[in-house]
């Protein structure tokens, strides 16, 4: 058995954000750890290297590096996916609270983020599955702008 297969889909209907996470992504609360990266309308590959640096700065700078790693992995694929199905990628956001780190992408599609099962021989279709593995939830809410918001949590 994979790993894919051994762990249950976290972001099946019905899931929903840490309450922390919730406070600020639907309350607009603050968090001490809070970082932005705009991509001003960009939707070319090197988003995502771009993407992965910016992970590797804010998490240095946060005394977070343990989990650098494993959050460039989540952001890859979350920032991939608003690219590939998204309609292009608007921001990734990096929040920190206590033990936690949360990747949080907006997108300019409403429609749900599908964790697909991939044949074999698939060269895509593998990315959710990928965050499912690596995260301890993740999920998505569309906000009143009628943008996707994905969200994927990782134990720092």
């Amino acid at each position: 058995m994979t790993t894919f297969d051994a762990r249950p889909q976290a972001a099946a209907a019905g899931a929903r954000p840490p309450e922390w996470l919730a406070s600020v992504l639907l309350g607009g609360l603050p968090t001490p750890c809070d970082a932005v990266f705009p991509f001003h309308g960009l939707v070319e590959p090197a988003c995502v290297s771009s993407a992965r640096r910016f992970v590797d700065r804010t998490l240095a700078g946060w005394g977070s590096d343990g989990v650098a790693f494993e959050a460039q992995l989540v952001v890859s694929e979350l920032v991939t996916n608003a690219m590939r199905h998204g309609g292009g990628i608007d921001e990734l956001r990096l929040l920190a609270y206590g033990t936690e780190l949360a990747c949080v992408v907006t997108d300019r599609s409403p429609a749900a983020p599908v964790a697909v099962r991939p044949d074999l021989f698939a060269e895509f279709g593998r990315g959710l599955r990928l965050v499912e593995a690596i995260c301890t939830t993740w999920g998505w809410v569309v906000s009143s702008t009628r943008r996707k918001v994905v969200w994927a949590v990782l134990a720092a």
